[in-house]
């Protein structure tokens, strides 16, 4: 049984900064491919980003790129999101996914993964 648990969600203002962790249970973290998604009130869940199974290779959706980071830690099965500078706008439950193989392509759709955790909530204030 495949497990995700996100943690770290929480209120910030604008500008502040949140890391998301994400602990994986129940498959080889180290040969999986993990991606963090999000999902505003009324809207879709939508793609954040994605990162292979060794790390060395990362891709993110523009509205976030060269402000959130995402990482992972194979011994402790953990993926992290650094998220700085944060929006309003990237006030949204996020949930980590994991993927069946190491390695996605740009932008993956969520059909790439097969496991979702339960989503954290983050909130930004003007």
């Amino acid at each position: 049984q495949v497990q995700l648990v996100e943690s770290g969600g929480g209120l910030v203002q604008a500008g502040g900064s949140l890391r998301l962790s994400c602990a994986a249970s129940g498959r080889t973290f180290s040969t999986s491919a993990m991606g963090w998604f999000r999902q505003a009130p009324g809207k879709e869940r939508v793609f954040v980003s994605a990162i292979s199974r060794s790390g060395g290779s990362t891709n993110y959706a523009d509205s976030v790129k060269g402000r959130f980071t995402i990482s992972r830690d194979n011994a402790k099965s953990t993926v992290y999101l650094q998220m700085n500078s944060l929006r309003p706008e990237d006030t949204a439950v996020y949930y980590c996914a994991t993927a069946s193989t190491g390695y996605l392509s740009y932008l993956p759709p969520r059909t790439a993964f097969d496991y979702w955790g339960q989503g954290t909530q983050v909130t930004v204030s003007s």
